[in-house]
């Protein structure tokens, strides 16, 4: 496999200058490891591709967000609130948990690309029908509609993540998919600060209407449709059907990856740790609902303050995860102990700290951290995953993580009823054990040795 391939003769094409722009990679000198010859001559298109699918999901996510804009859009229903507490979990353990029966499914395609589409299709469905769930069901019914939608909505997310997994790994270098996935971070966060901005001072007017709510809802279902579009753009290799398991034989395999793999077996330790970061959304907004009062002007604040989170540390997580990725998820285990420390210590400076725009700066915080704990485990696995087996790793590893967002949700749970300080004081000791996990991590290349 050549290690790199000359530029086109002459001056490069518009698509070859934004590669060049986004990526840093020259034309004359193009990095291709780790992926086929074949790959190399259409990696601008691709790259380029993955960045606008990326940036169309993640703007999405925001849009329609189980830790923001879903919790606001219950409250504004007049459901109860104890459904507030099942967005998240739901949310992880939907998206992770079908994901090893996933993988052998997806081993079965000789591309895998189509399994994303069609996941990114049926998420566009589910947002859709939550509108109609929150016009015509009375609250009760429509808060538990818009949870069951949240949990079909997730396991096609999972389905997703598996085949993103093995179509990255086909179609973008070692070395490139760091700065790949903050691409794809910070121009979706751009777009999510301009979205935060809209809700901040245009609508705020609106409080107290469901339409807001239900039309950043539709917008998030139209952008998830775009994604498909362009996921199924990708130009894909067929790759090797052999070798499709079981969900069992998935799981048994799985196993003795974790029995015979000590680097795997402290990824996923490091991992579920890091779980704390990926769950503490929902719980510092409703910290924050306590502490400086809640409306949709404060909704779009602290959607802008995750919109910068992502614009200010992607490109420096993707240049950083290139380098270290285990690194990355250690500092982002840091990063959100210090969102923790400054959450709880923000009651204590006086009324002047007691406003959205004080507290916004702490989900600036928990988003850089959860940035960097998203982009730099995804990086890991990639890298660290041999050629073959990408899928059967992205997927145990998920569905073991998922397992514990059961139980991670049960104990949130528990220790919410106690407080919600006493919960952020756990996120905060949390974010320090799994740097330290992170810490005796090996580097990527030596994780399935």
């Amino acid at each position: 496999m050549s290690e790199a391939v000359a530029g086109p003769a002459g001056s490069p094409s518009t698509l070859d200058r934004a590669y060049e722009f986004l990526s840093g990679d020259d034309a004359a000198d193009r990095s291709c490891a780790a992926i086929p010859d074949s790959a190399c001559t259409a990696l601008p298109r691709n790259y380029l591709l993955n960045v606008a699918n990326g940036a169309c999901t993640k703007l999405a996510e925001q849009l329609a967000s189980p830790g923001l804009v879903l919790p606001w859009v219950i409250g504004a229903l007049g459901a109860p609130a104890f459904l507030v507490g099942l967005l998240q979990p739901v949310k992880q353990a939907g998206s992770l948990l079908p994901q090893l029966a996933a993988a052998g499914a997806i081993r079965r395609l000789a591309r895998r690309k189509w399994a994303w589409v069609a996941a990114g299709i049926t998420q566009a469905f589910c947002l859709l029908l939550m509108i109609p769930a929150a016009i015509l069901l009375p609250p009760m019914a429509a808060g538990i509609a818009i949870v069951a939608l949240l949990a079909l909505f997730s396991a096609a997310s999972g389905v997703g993540s598996v085949a993103f997994q093995d179509v990255t790994g086909k179609t973008v270098p070692k070395g490139r998919r760091g700065r790949m996935l903050a691409n794809r971070a910070a121009i979706g966060g751009a777009l999510t600060l301009a979205a935060g901005i809209g809700l901040r001072w245009g609508l705020e007017g609106e409080a107290e209407s469901l339409f807001p709510y239900l039309m950043l809802i539709g917008a998030a279902a139209i952008l998830w449709a775009l994604g498909a579009l362009c996921f199924a753009a990708i130009a894909e290799e067929k790759g090797a059907k052999e070798g499709g398991q079981t969900p069992l034989d998935s799981f048994r395999e799985g196993l003795h990856l974790m029995r015979d793999k000590p680097g795997f077996r402290k990824f996923l330790l490091a991992r579920n740790l890091l779980l704390s970061v990926e769950l503490a959304m929902p719980v510092y907004a409703l910290h924050a609902q306590r502490t400086v009062g809640e409306g949709l002007g404060g909704l779009g604040l602290f959607v802008i303050a995750v919109g910068i989170a992502a614009i200010i540390s992607s490109p420096f997580w993707g240049l950083f995860a290139d380098r270290s990725s285990r690194l990355v998820m250690g500092l982002s285990g840091l990063v959100a102990a210090l969102a923790a420390f400054l959450a709880l210590a923000l009651p204590h400076l006086g009324d002047a700290y007691q406003t959205p725009a004080a507290y916004a700066l702490v989900f600036v915080i928990i988003g850089i951290a959860e940035a960097g704990v998203r982009l730099g485990r995804k990086t890991y696995l990639v890298d660290g995953a041999p050629a073959d087996q990408k899928g059967l790793y992205a997927a145990f590893s998920n569905t073991a993580t998922g397992a514990l967002t059961v139980i991670a949700g049960a104990v949130g749970a528990s220790v919410l009823a106690l407080g919600v300080d006493k919960a952020i004081l756990l996120l905060g000791v949390l974010g320090v054990l799994s740097a330290l996990a992170c810490a005796r991590l090996p580097e990527a290349d030596r994780m399935a040795a």
